[in-house]
């Protein structure tokens, strides 16, 4: 029987960013059968140290039994009501460009508990077409439809010029939580939640790391 702790704690950000690959794995493990699994291997499928995975899942109401582990479908039950994967947010999408065009094609989102209802732009090219059942607005409807809809997160992949004006007309129209796709650092008000996502800065990591050696020499 899993054991349940009522311990409620501030989650570091770290520990966030390593659950959803906690998750997948233990998903994998639900679907070959297993039922139950080890910190030890959570901790060499993720190339940690087994007391980081430990602790990790303290913060979680799920906590493994001695010899035996942790419940694999608790892990999956639990850190996808944890995580907000359960249950599902609607979104506004801004900017259906490349990028934006490849998020609105990605169906794992759905997934993960995140439904795009809507994208806005202001291309008359791209105003009116459907990108994988999704339709693209014009900017200028997006007030409405957010309070029809009553959508409060919105996703931004526009130019990074253009970030800073749609994230003012986000907060304005009543959105509190931005998923900010471009490299630029918007501003917004302390009770708006902001997670940038830098598809550059990954790439720029990549490629120091692959041409240091080169450097060295």
């Amino acid at each position: 029987m899993v054991q349940y702790s009522k311990k409620i704690q501030a989650v570091p950000e770290p520990t966030i960013r390593r659950m959803p690959s906690y998750l997948a794995f233990a998903e994998g493990l639900l679907r070959k059968g297993q039922q139950f699994v080890s910190s030890t291997q959570i901790a060499n499928y993720m190339n940690i140290d087994p007391t980081q995975v430990t602790k990790d899942l303290s913060y979680t109401t799920i906590v493994g039994k001695t010899r035996v582990g942790y419940e694999v479908k608790a892990i999956v039950d639990v850190l996808s009501e944890f995580l907000g994967f359960s249950v599902m947010d609607n979104a506004f999408l801004v900017g259906a460009g490349s990028l934006g065009s490849a998020l609105l094609h990605d169906s794992g989102l759905n997934h993960f508990g995140l439904k795009i209802e809507a994208a806005f732009d202001i291309n008359p090219a791209t105003i009116g077409r459907k990108i994988n059942d999704v339709e693209v607005f014009h900017i200028d409807q997006f007030r409405d439809l957010a309070q029809e809809l009553n959508v409060i997160m919105g996703i931004i992949t526009v130019p990074a010029e253009n970030a800073q004006t749609v994230a003012d007309l986000m907060v304005a129209w009543g959105i509190k939580a931005i998923w900010n796709f471009t490299p630029a650092r918007i501003k917004v008000p302390d009770d708006i939640i902001v997670q940038n996502t830098t598809l550059y800065s990954n790439l720029a990591i990549i490629f120091n790391k692959l041409h240091q050696d080169k450097r060295e020499e």
